[in-house]
C-alpha cells in the first residue's frame, strides 16, 4: 500500500504489474515480493529508463490575463468602495 500511495497508482495495478514481471512469490499463501539480483538485471536490462522527450517547438507560452470586471474572487470586482 505505501508503494501505491508513493506512487498515486492503484494497489491492483501495482500488484498486477509485480506479478506480470514476476517479482512476486506466494510464501505459506501470503504474496511477498521478491526479486534475485539476476532478475532484477534482466529486467532493468529490458525495460531501460529513457529520458523525457520534448519537442521544444510545440511549446507556446502567453501570460494569462483576467479581466478584474469579471473576475468573482477579487475584492475590487465586488463594488465596495475603498
Amino acid at each position: 500500500m505505501d508503494l501505491s500511495k508513493a506512487t498515486s497508482i492503484m494497489a491492483d495495478d501495482v500488484a498486477a504489474t509485480l506479478q506480470y514481471l514476476g517479482a512476486v512469490r506466494q510464501v505459506d499463501g501470503v504474496p511477498v515480493l521478491w526479486c534475485p539480483p539476476a532478475a532484477l538485471a534482466a529486467l532493468v536490462a529490458k525495460h531501460p529508463t529513457k529520458p523525457p522527450h520534448v519537442d521544444a517547438g510545440a511549446l507556446h507560452w502567453t501570460p494569462f490575463h483576467t479581466d478584474v470586471k469579471r473576475d468573482k474572487f477579487d475584492v475590487r470586482s465586488k463594488g465596495h468602495a475603498e
